[in-house]
């Protein structure tokens, strides 16, 4: 799930998650995440090229979508989705819930530590280099993250800590985290417009797991860019889709300049498309990570090992 200014405008329907794909050859139901942005003037456009109706239901954040359309299999509650990524594809591919061939990539970023800048200059504490940091007595009770068993920015983050410690070892990172008092939140929004000191939500924790590129909304934070989670996102067809042909023309669409170009400035993400075009401002205020950890794991493998063991120290 994907950083979107909280007074940002979601143009979306939101329906009950039984049983609302497609109705008739118009309709295409899309599900996503709950920080899509799509303006009504791109929704237009692509119904007009297409001729086809679009609704968009939103399903939590991407661990939380991965399981809804998993216990819904059977009867799929859209034709399409956007927005599972490569913490999570592995799972819905495991169970069956995307229609072979259709997987594609439609844009990236990095999950990184985000600090509030003024934060740190009104307590006089250096801030943090490297996560590696966030154990330490200076950074107690400082920390809020998202819980990796309903939230893809906070497994890319755990499977970072076991590309960098290793199996059997990240643990002990773990438990010293928790014990230096970080805070676990359900998703990335409650982290990081409620509880992170530098968001409009003006709370409590100058650090909160987000993006390079969240930065870019907010002129006092910063990010560490160093052993980051390059975290990609997915668009696919759903199998049992009632509107295979319209998932498939949505799918493109959301590849193309005219969707791509959007990204940057609606989700704070990079495009997929090269193409695409992405603001000067990006290259200081939303930088991409100077190095990243876990992406090349095999994390279908072993998500489910992981988040045992999580659960066991955070339980």
């Amino acid at each position: 799930m994907f950083r979107i200014p909280k007074i940002a405008y979601i143009a979306t329907v939101v329906l009950l998650l039984t049983g609302c794909a497609a109705k008739s050859s118009n309709d295409l139901v899309l599900v996503t995440h709950d920080s899509i942005v799509i303006s009504k003037s791109l929704i237009a456009s692509f119904e007009k090229s297409s001729g086809l109706k679009l609704t968009i239901v939103k399903a939590g954040d991407a661990g939380a979508l991965t399981n809804k359309l998993v216990l819904t299999k059977g009867d799929p509650i859209a034709d399409a989705l956007y927005g599972i990524d490569n913490t999570f594809i592995g799972k819905a591919e495991d169970n069956g819930i995307l229609a072979k061939s259709t997987v594609t990539a439609i844009d990236y970023a990095d999950i990184c530590f985000n600090y509030d800048k003024a934060w740190f200059e009104a307590h006089a504490i250096a801030t943090p280099k490297t996560w590696l940091e966030l154990t330490q007595p200076r950074y107690k009770n400082l920390t809020v993250i998202e819980n990796p068993t309903t939230s893809s920015t906070g497994l890319g983050f755990l499977a970072a800590t076991v590309a960098r410690f290793g199996e059997g070892k990240w643990q002990t990172f773990w438990s010293a985290l928790k014990a230096n008092g970080v805070k676990v939140d359900a998703g990335w929004e409650d982290a990081y417009y409620t509880d992170f000191s530098g968001s409009a939500g003006k709370g409590d924790y100058p650090i909160v797991l987000s993006y390079s590129s969240s930065p870019a909304d907010e002129a006092n934070t910063a990010a560490i860019l160093d052993g980051c989670f390059r975290q990609t996102e997915y668009a696919a067809t759903l199998t049992g889709s009632k509107n295979p042909t319209g998932a498939a023309k949505l799918i493109e669409w959301l590849g193309s300049l005219e969707f791509q170009n959007s990204m940057p400035a609606s989700m704070y993400v990079y495009p997929i498309n090269k193409k695409a075009a992405i603001p000067e401002s990006w290259a200081t205020k939303a930088p991409e990570a100077t190095s990243s950890l876990g992406e090349n794991l095999k994390i279908s493998q072993r998500r489910e090992a992981w988040l045992k063991q999580w659960g066991n120290l955070f339980g």
